[in-house]
């Protein structure tokens, strides 16, 4: 996943042998001689982000031991292997003590050293996760805790850090499922109304004869069934924020009550005799294009005008790539800590390369759904291309599905081609003609069963086996195919050619 590792070694010949290894893994490797300079790469804001240090105890100036300190004090939270020629059982103590989660002895084994990188990584993923949960559940989450380094979200990390400083109105835009709620999470705890309530309503899934009862209240005998007050969304979030989610699914009667709110700080409970206060901070959010709602009369114009004060645009996933690895590494710890799945270590190169490469229409969202999949289908240590059929599938059919108007494309090394294999269209020429023949031996039409049988027998001759690549190119799912065979009663390992069916 091309995870960054940082190794820390006044030994010019350790630190080399220690790079070497870390890069055959397939990890990233960057160096430092001492303690005084690896902080400085940890803080300084150029190097890349590092997610694992590998630490030598015995250095002069700045040790390992003070280096731990240094990280404790600043609440650096990067896991830290130590690794030390004095093995006694005080100094592996007192470097756990101080925050290290594996200790080495020199000179580590390969196979050791990979071991306790794989489980160092493995340990820090899951603690970010756990510390994202506690602070989302505090209100006190934070764009520094939001993943994504593209320039497109950095942008729009700047733009919710400006409106976080202020109390006006925020619209947060973008399409469904890019995280929008989290977007406006990250605003509020960056507010001064961090760890304050932060109440979210769906306009698009309110009751039509409930909605202005659960926004704004009621009093106990406003209508029927009404046995208690109720002091809606509005008051729920007094002192803190209210996020509306897609915000222009309201109505226009509820778009007139909401105007007075923004307007006056105060709502009318249903069957109430006076006005109510309430201080909250709004934060809308649509995937709607509301210069074209109000055009056509759905969204009140000087609502829209009330909510656009300060507008976000939250990007899409394909138009920040480079975020995907951190987010698959996020999703992937947190679905096995939620699924207790604690055999998984991360995901090959090609499977990577080819979630990089798609465009997910869905966003975050399908991404996340994605490696839930994933995880519950792995039966390895890592996810590899076979747990993402429909994205391979997908990437197969968008590179080149066999029509005759395919456009041959010049990919990168790391595209998805090198992932699920180059799917190559046989020449029609070279093939057997009893391959094509719709006939039997009597010139009658075969049954679609037999011509299914042995096209399915073909594609498992012609891709060798590869049952993944087998499912891919005739267009259906795995656990379809393996049905089919069961049902034809095909053998997945017999010879093709001792198989046929009558031809002519």
């Amino acid at each position: 996943m091309n995870q960054t590792i940082l190794i820390v070694d006044d030994d010019p010949v350790q630190r080399r042998i220690l790079e070497n290894s870390v890069n055959k893994m397939g990890y990233r490797a960057i160096t430092s001689e001492d303690g005084e300079q690896a902080l400085d790469v940890l803080q300084n804001g150029q190097a890349p982000a590092v997610d694992l240090i590998v630490l030598d105890l015995v250095m002069p100036g700045l040790d390992g031991m003070g280096v731990l300190d240094v990280l404790s004090d600043k609440q650096i939270d990067i896991p830290v292997i130590v690794q030390t020629s004095k093995a006694g059982i005080d100094t592996v103590v007192s470097a756990v003590r101080a925050g290290a989660v594996d200790f080495c002895v020199k000179p580590v084994s390969m196979e050791r050293l990979k071991i306790s990188v794989q489980n160092a990584l493995k340990v820090g993923a899951m603690e970010q996760v756990v510390k994202k949960i506690r602070k989302t559940s505090q209100g006190t989450f934070t764009f520094d805790d939001m993943i994504g380094a593209s320039p497109a979200m950095k942008k729009a990390k700047q733009l919710g850090l400006r409106g976080a400083g202020t109390s006006i109105p925020i619209l947060i835009e973008g399409e469904s499922g890019v995280g929008k709620e989290v977007f406006a999470k990250a605003i509020q705890g960056a507010s001064e109304r961090q760890g304050k309530p932060f109440v979210t309503v769906n306009c698009g899934a309110l009751p039509e004869n409930l909605a202005e009862s659960i926004l704004f209240g009621h009093e106990k005998g406003a209508f029927t069934g009404a046995t208690q007050s109720h002091v809606g969304k509005f008051k729920e979030a007094d002192g803190g924020t209210l996020f509306l989610d897609e915000v222009g699914e309201l109505t226009l009667e509820l778009q007139v009550k909401l105007l007075r709110a923004i307007q006056e700080g105060e709502i009318d409970p249903v069957g109430a005799k006076r006005p109510v206060k309430t201080d909250f901070r709004l934060i809308s959010a649509t995937n709607r294009d509301m210069v074209e709602q109000v055009k056509e009369g759905h969204f009140r114009e000087d609502l829209y005008y009330r909510l656009h004060v300060f507008p976000i645009n939250v990007p899409a996933l394909r138009t920040r790539k480079s975020d995907i690895a951190a987010l698959v590494q996020h999703f992937t710890a947190r679905i096995c800590l939620e699924e207790g799945r604690r055999n998984i270590s991360g995901i090959t190169h090609d499977a990577l390369a080819m979630l990089e490469a798609y465009d997910w229409p869905g966003n975050i969202r399908q991404l996340e759904n994605t490696i839930f999949r994933a995880v519950v289908l792995c039966d390895t240590q890592q996810l590899t291309v076979d747990e993402f059929p429909q994205v391979a599938m997908a990437m197969g059919m968008e590179f080149g599905n066999g029509s005759g108007d395919s456009k041959v494309v010049d990919l990168p090394s790391h595209s998805p081609m090198s992932a699920v294999g180059n799917i190559a269209e046989p020449n029609v020429d070279q093939l057997d003609s009893d391959l094509l023949s719709l006939l039997d031996g009597d010139g009658d039409v075969r049954t679609l069963e037999d011509v299914e049988a042995d096209m399915i027998r073909f594609a498992i001759d012609h891709h060798g086996g590869r049952m993944t690549r087998v499912a891919r190119s005739l267009a259906i799912g795995r656990s379809t195919l393996y049905r089919k065979l069961k049902e034809l009663g095909i053998d997945a390992n017999e010879p093709r050619e001792a198989s046929k069916g009558a031809v002519a």
